[in-house]
């Protein structure tokens, strides 16, 4: 019997740890919680504790926010689980610092390359990648929306609005390579640049540029007069 206990309760961790990868945007709070007390309580049923911590403090920021002594005051929540919800708060503070610097604020195409670049580097396929941006042109993350083969790179349109909302982006700038040839855009191209421009719209977001790359050339649609919405 307590063999199968454990087996059932293994199996609902492996759900979780799913079920945030696939959406983590998406992922409630008491069970974002629930789920890095994992780590602290290798064995017990975190999920009581994070509804208790939820109740108590009010809100996810309130319990990253508790002193420790007041965390530990919750059932369930011994040092390990303090020091984590700690580490996990200061964790944020300095990924919040770095993701708004100064130096990643993108006022123009060569702005966006340099950010861009990396991630383009050894590609042996086409890729597509989506840069988003806060309202004051702030970087807040790079996502790899499509791969594809020497000829051609897949992208689906719920692809790019899921990571541009997932960052919270007001604007985003679309990059995409040219394996052979020239960093000229296809009808194609143009084509697809302008739907995604359009659904984006709907949501809030604005395509503020696409980027075609080839080795070290870099051509800008939006430099090149090139009207996304019409």
């Amino acid at each position: 019997m307590a063999e199968k206990k454990k087996s059932i309760h293994s199996g609902h961790r492996q759900r979780m740890k799913e079920e945030f990868l696939a959406r983590p945007a998406s992922f409630p709070d008491h069970k974002l919680l629930e789920l890095l007390l994992f780590y602290a309580d290798p064995r017990g049923d975190t999920n009581p504790t994070a509804h208790a911590l939820m109740e108590r403090f009010g809100s996810l920021a309130g319990v990253l926010d508790a002193l420790p002594e007041e965390l530990g005051k919750t059932p369930g929540i011994g040092a390990h689980a303090v020091t984590l919800l700690k580490a996990a708060k200061e964790l944020s503070g300095r990924y919040l610092n770095a993701r708004t610097s100064v130096a990643e604020i993108v006022q123009d195409t060569r702005d966006a390359w340099a950010l861009l670049r990396p991630y383009f580097f050894g590609a042996r396929g086409e890729r597509v990648c989506l840069l988003c941006l806060d309202g004051k042109g702030k970087s807040l993350g790079i996502r790899v929306v499509g791969e594809g083969n020497v000829n051609a790179a897949e992208v689906t349109t719920r692809g790019v609005v899921e990571a541009a909302l997932s960052l919270n982006a007001a604007q985003v700038i679309l990059a995409h390579n040219h394996v052979s040839g020239l960093a000229l855009p296809s009808a194609e191209d143009k084509v697809t640049t302008r739907h995604l421009a359009r659904v984006l719209d709907t949501v809030g977001v604005t395509l503020a540029d696409h980027l075609i790359l080839c080795d070290d050339d870099v051509v800008s649609l939006r430099d090149s007069g090139f009207r996304f919405l019409e």
